[in-house]
């Protein structure tokens, strides 16, 4: 299996002006990330909006998206139904994908007997592939959690190459630690609120981050902080991180990301959902922030080397 760890970013996936995905854009992201250093990129996750892609976008997107990254590919297979889930899967699997990402079914909230037995019978319908693992998902703000004894259960059966966790529960990391030391499997953080100290606690071999698709230069530089034992630069680093995240937070996902990214020059495109006046009045205010936080970010993070 490709190793998956570091920092991962977590794609946005930019849009036409009529809503169509943006092949020529993503391919300019896929381009600035790989250039950034990033250890690998994950499209379609919650950042990448996948609910409000089809089928057909998805499968076309993966197969351009493996021959242009000159890093390991992970692919959310995150969908509604089981059956199409499979399918996606399917299809990242023959264009060479490294990873496959798959959260719970969206919309409906399922109890824990029902997302093992999707889980397995998932894993039995595509089957074992060293070359693209499995790994599971918990997006507890989008989709139904996978609960600490159910993640456990699937991981153990050997199935799984590990699991990413985007709550913000660092006790969540340390109940499978022992675990993943025994077995293994791979713990990934996908909550960037927490990514400092779950990594710092030595739980997590890597993240998915969304901040490293706006501002990869300061997840790396703190990813390399705390791997160094660097505790004042660590502190230095995640304290600029609190403060990006903490404008994020004040819009839907990914609004606030996608316009940093279009502050790093790149295109995004439309927001899939308008937002009101005064949302849209404080996106133009982060816009703003987030020119004059560049400079001393990019600075610090050179620095921090």
């Amino acid at each position: 299996m490709t190793d998956v760890s570091g920092v991962i970013a977590a794609a946005i996936t930019p849009r036409g002006n009529q809503g169509d995905v943006d092949f020529g854009a993503t391919f300019e992201l896929v381009d600035y990330l790989c250039a950034a250093g990033v250890r690998g990129i994950a499209l379609f996750s919650a950042t990448g909006e996948y609910p409000a892609l089809t089928f057909d976008e998805r499968s076309r997107l993966i197969y351009l998206a493996v021959k242009r990254s000159h890093v390991p590919l992970l692919v959310g297979v995150g969908s509604a139904t089981l059956d199409v889930s499979v399918a996606l899967a399917r299809e990242a699997r023959r264009a060479g994908v490294a990873g496959l990402l798959l959260p719970p079914p969206y919309f409906f909230r399922y109890q824990q007997d029902d997302i093992r037995e999707f889980y397995l019978q998932f894993a039995a319908q595509v089957g074992s592939d060293v070359g693209s693992a499995i790994f599971l998902c918990n997006i507890p703000s989008f989709a139904s959690e996978i609960a600490v004894e159910s993640a456990l259960h699937l991981l153990q059966t050997g199935l799984f190459a590990g699991i990413e966790n985007a709550g913000g529960d660092l006790e969540y990391f340390a109940r499978l630690k022992p675990a993943a030391d025994a077995q293994p499997f791979t713990l990934l953080v996908a909550n960037d609120a927490i990514f400092t100290r779950a990594r710092s606690a030595g739980g997590c071999s890597g993240a998915i981050s969304p901040a490293a698709c706006a501002v990869p230069e300061l997840m790396l530089a703190l990813d390399r902080a705390i791997v160094s034992v660097d505790q004042p630069a660590a502190a230095r680093l995640d304290e600029l991180l609190q403060e990006f995240l903490a404008w994020i937070d004040r819009f839907p996902q990914p609004a606030a990301i996608k316009a940093a990214v279009g502050q790093r020059g790149l295109k995004t495109g439309p927001l899939p959902v308008p937002l009101s006046p005064e949302k849209q009045k404080k996106l133009d205010e982060f816009r703003e922030w987030f020119q004059g936080w560049l400079p001393a970010m990019k600075e610090l993070s050179v620095t921090s080397v």
